[in-house]
């Protein structure tokens, strides 16, 4: 049965050629995805085994408060003089953002990444931690080195003059040196600045302190007894001490952790597109089973037994999945090429690195391709089994019976209705909880689900219904088209179920999404915007002189500075905003229940309806608020309670009460609103009121409203991953049209025979493509718009106002494409079709 079924493998390798590239798509996903992960993977173990190299003990200070450290040359000097020690490496890190030669920050909205530490010169003034690539290291207090990257991408050239900020105002220092790093972040895109010792640590600790001593251990020491004697030097608290093998150990079941999150979420779109190549895997093999039932019939005529039918279909199935898994395996190396570039454009961060193809990677691929092939063949297996031989010999030329649709249709109902329940339950929920997430993703998956195994019965009415239009416009051509669709219910519903699967995904994705900014846009448009919001990727924030001196500027006409803090009130926490009273207006649209805006002054607070629920406050009543930081008290009376709005938070108070909560009396931001004809030509004058400092962040009314674009990058990511799904179905189309016109040659010979020409044997074969495409679009796109619905409720909590806006176009585009997707699909079977000799089609069994 082996040989006969690898002979029917290579009999059929034309028909099973839209089936294996279903699976050679999918198992190309997911391959991608492994050899992805297993490389981002060991590109940071890799990175972080080369930062570790020699490190036989790691003592890091434990005390972050003030930055000031218990580790000191003093301690360096005693665990240098420890018997087995070979050196020790002093470092102090911190951050430092720069301003390129034009002038603009390098890594504004990524403070942190901006990576600084200091330069540690061995006997030769070199560190070998940073090979210098021009120049020297930095050993003054007037100099920096920066890494190539950073050069490069800065503009910077030894000699220059570079301006940075840590956490403050601009500085300025001479570049005198650029160095290579293995440091993945920097590789990522991070930027590294490098300063001599007393430098950084006047920057970032204190003098004469280090946030990390790495010690190297003589070869033959010990590393557990070498860790043992520094732990014993270490103060009793401050710091702590941990083997370098330990360490290494720590870092690498992070990275393990942190990727693998990645990976299962790019998993969960290659699942998506191989569930939708069972459904072309199984059309396949039911139709294929069809037009050989003559030949399985013979086969139990000559002693086959059922068994052995079932076993040579699923080995049929095997060889087809293990051939197209080995050239997906080979194709999803490009894709994990590929994922690395697209990811990074949006942000990600990756680091370089060699990919990494492992024997276990081969192996899943291949044992996925070949098992998702398998059990999409078992149900027509068993269907093949069940031929009977005397009586499909004695019925040659006849179609499959057509089998009840009543269990079908009563699992379907079981399924569906539950889901609906559900997702209409999950309509009258208001926030995003875990436990509301859950039951929206199984309403989601059941009411999905149902409607899969109900298609054949949806599609009746459905297909009688756009059959109504292509036989009113294309007459005799489309009502064929109709009763084609319709002779085999459970096949067209196949056929239409994957090309649903993927347009609900893509439906309810843009549903969501074009609500969601819709409400961002009409909360912008009723808020009040200003030209210009001033902040600081600083913690400290801006100084509390900064609204003066932008207000200064010649050209603006307010400068609203704000502040916020957060605080605890019996036993719940929440934010305060603190403004003038006088420009509270500035802030949004305030809208008060009980008090009004002009009774909030000193020591008077209002509050949200929310908070004032949560803390049981009424007006009248005082407010003990403490600091969230635990630095700061104060006792407030409320005066008034207004409607939950999410930018002015749980508190509004003056700005002096606000800052008496906050370290350092900082301000959040600025609202800056220009004179008449000004708006868009004060963000350097503003930049330069500040000092100029590269923390400054000067975002202008429209990138306010826009924002940064990074929605729009991440759903234009979910679109492209979805698109491999969408693919597969339309696949799916192209196959069950081409088998069926293997399967109906001798019915479309009599048709030309009766006087149908070629055309409009064409005719017939595009409109069935473009009925069962048009239903797979209405259900996917009603699907999708259903579940958007259900579970954009679940926001309304987080989007003040939040409701579902149809997005018309995107989704009449959708049917446009479905349609075209139709003609396309039927493009290769229309052309066969129409060239089938007459004669012969009509000779054929």
């Amino acid at each position: 049965m082996f040989r006969t079924a690898l002979r029917n493998v290579l009999a059929h390798k034309a028909r099973l050629m839209m089936t294996a590239l279903a699976v050679l798509l999918g198992v190309a996903f997911v391959s991608g995805t492994l050899i992805f992960g297993d490389t981002v993977a060991n590109s940071y173990r890799q990175a972080s085994a080369k930062k570790l190299e020699g490190v036989a003990v790691s003592v890091k200070a434990t005390e972050s408060e003030r930055r000031t450290t218990a580790l000191d040359s003093t301690l360096t000097q005693k665990i240098h003089a420890l018997p087995g020690v070979k050196e020790v490496r002093s470092t102090v890190n911190g951050t430092a953002t720069l301003a390129g030669k034009d002038g603009r920050p390098v890594n504004a909205d990524n403070h942190w990444r901006d990576l600084a530490t200091n330069y540690q010169p061995g006997e030769d003034g070199k560190d070998s931690h940073f090979p210098l690539k021009e120049g020297r290291g930095p050993a003054a207090a007037g100099e920096l080195a920066l890494d190539a990257k950073t050069a490069d991408r800065a503009g910077y050239q030894v000699g220059d003059t570079v301006r940075f900020a840590t956490d403050g105002p601009a500085l300025t220092k001479k570049l005198v040196g650029i160095v290579h790093t293995d440091n993945p972040q920097v590789s990522a895109g991070a930027t590294l600045t490098l300063f001599d010792t007393a430098t950084a640590q006047k920057l970032f600790l204190a003098p004469d302190r280090f946030d990390e001593i790495t010690v190297g251990a003589r070869p033959g020491a010990d590393d557990r007894a070498l860790t043992a004697k520094v732990k014993a030097l270490l103060p009793a608290k401050g710091a702590e001490a941990i083997r370098g093998a330990d360490l290494a150990a720590q870092e690498t079941a992070q990275t393990d952790k942190d990727t693998d999150y990645l990976t299962k979420t790019l998993l969960a779109f290659a699942g998506v597109a191989l569930f939708v190549g069972v459904f072309l895997i199984a059309n396949t093999f039911t139709m294929l089973i069809a037009q050989r039932s003559r030949e399985i019939a013979l086969l139990r005529a000559v002693g086959a037994a059922r068994r052995q039918v079932v076993r040579s279909v699923l080995a049929e199935a095997a060889l087809l999945g293990l051939g197209a898994s080995a050239v997906g395996f080979v194709l999803g190396i490009g894709v994990a090429s590929a994922l690395r570039p697209l990811l990074n454009s949006s942000g990600a961060g990756f680091p370089d690195g060699p990919l990494v193809i492992s024997p276990g990677t081969l192996t899943a691929s291949l044992v996925v391709g070949v098992v998702v092939t398998v059990l999409a063949a078992w149900l027509p297996s068993r269907k093949a089994a069940r031929i009977a031989p005397v009586e499909v010999l004695n019925s040659v030329g006849q179609g499959p019976a057509s089998r009840s649709l009543v269990v079908r249709n009563v699992l379907g109902t079981l399924l569906a209705a539950p889901g609906l329940l559900l997702m209409f339950y999950v309509s009258t929920l208001r926030d995003t909880a875990a436990s509301n997430l859950l039951i929206a993703m199984a309403g989601s998956a059941l009411t999905l689900s149902g409607l899969i195994v109900l298609a054949p019965l949806l599609s009746k009415p459905l297909i009688t219904l756009v059959g109504k239009v292509t036989t009113r416009f294309f007459g005799v051509g489309g009502k064929l088209a109709q009763r084609n669709a319709l002779r085999n219910p459970r096949r067209t519903a196949a056929t239409a179920s994957a090309l649903m699967i993927g347009l609900t995904l893509v439906t309810g994705l843009t549903v969501a999404g074009h609500s969601v900014q819709r409400n961002l846009d009409q909360a912008a448009a009723q808020s009040v915007v200003p030209d210009y919001k001033v902040s600081s990727s600083s913690d400290r924030g801006l100084g509390a002189d900064a609204g003066g001196k932008v207000a200064k500027v010649p050209g603006v006409k307010t400068a609203v500075p704000v502040t916020s803090a957060g605080l605890r009130s019996k036993g719940h926490f929440g934010s305060i905003t603190g403004a003038e009273p006088a420009q509270f207006d500035k802030l949004g649209n305030l809208e008060f229940r009980t008090g009004s805006p002009a009774d909030v002054g000193p020591g008077k607070v209002a509050v949200s309806e929310e908070f004032a629920r949560q803390t049981g406050l009424h007006v009248r009543d005082t407010m003990d608020a403490a600091a969230a930081s635990g630095k700061g008290h104060a006792k407030l009376e409320v005066v008034g309670v207004y409607k939950d709005n999410h930018k002015v938070g749980d508190a509004l108070g003056t700005l002096h009460d606000v800052q008496s909560l906050t370290t350092g009396k900082k301000l959040d931001h600025l609202l800056v609103t220009a004179e008449p004809g000004k708006v868009g030509d004060l963000d350097r004058d503003i930049r330069k009121a500040l000092g100029d400092s590269p923390l400054l962040k000067v975002v202008s009314e429209d990138q306010l409203r826009n924002g940064d674009g990074k929605a729009v990058t991440s759903l234009n990511m979910m679109y492209g991953l979805l698109s491999m799904a969408v693919v597969i179905a339309v696949l799916g189309v192209v196959n069950t049209l081409a088998m069926s016109v293997f399967e109906r040659a001798r019915e479309i010979g009599m048709l030309r025979a009766v006087g149908l020409d070629r055309s409009g044997i064409k005719q017939m074969v595009r409109l069935e493509s473009v009925v069962i495409s048009l239903f797979g679009a209405v259900l996917g796109i009603g699907t999708g718009t259903f579940l958007a619905w259900a579970g954009g409720h679940l926001l309304s909590k987080s989007l003040e106002g939040y409701e579902t806006v149809l997005p018309w176009g995107q989704l009449g585009l959708f049917l446009v494409l479905a349609l075209v997707t139709g003609v396309l699909a039927a493009i290769w079977p229309a052309r066969r079709a129409a060239r089938q000799n007459m004669l012969s089609s009509i000779q054929s069994t």
